[in-house]
């Protein structure tokens, strides 16, 4: 999924966690292999559970171990720096393109990037990140 697939893979979500998702799921679905399109339903909630990962901890021990003080809650420049990802404007331009910013908002960059820090954090905590409200 792109630069955002990188945010969420350094933060702890991907295939790590959904194989083992999958690998219990199976077991279930092996023993009536005559029909695998009805099974494929009654597993289907087993694999879209979403367990939460622990983001803010995440964060807040790479900012305490980074050499800059970064303004990470607020600014997605600092957030994807710490997260030690590219952080121009391109990047930025090309993950807000991905994430489907509003054309009006993508030819103003502050404006752009107060609507990605809030879109990205908000895709985190839709795929199981604990992010404060606060910050939402």
């Amino acid at each position: 999924m792109g630069i955002f697939g990188d945010i969420l893979g350094k933060l702890g979500f991907g295939d790590k966690e959904a194989a083992p998702a999958e690998q219990a799921a199976a077991p279930q679905a092996a023993p009536t292999e005559q029909a695998p399109a009805a099974q494929a339903a009654p597993t289907a909630p087993a694999v879209v559970a979403v367990s939460v990962v622990d983001v803010m901890s995440k964060l807040e021990g790479l900012a305490e171990a980074h050499s800059e003080k970064l303004n990470w809650k607020q600014s997605i420049v600092d957030l994807m720096k710490l997260l030690g990802l590219e952080s121009s404007l391109g990047a930025r331009k090309e993950l807000a393109t991905e994430l489907g910013c509003p054309e009006d908002k993508m030819g103003d960059s502050a404006q752009m990037n107060m609507w990605l820090h809030k879109t990205v954090l908000q895709k985190i905590a839709e795929n199981g990140g604990n992010i404060p409200q606060d910050l939402l």
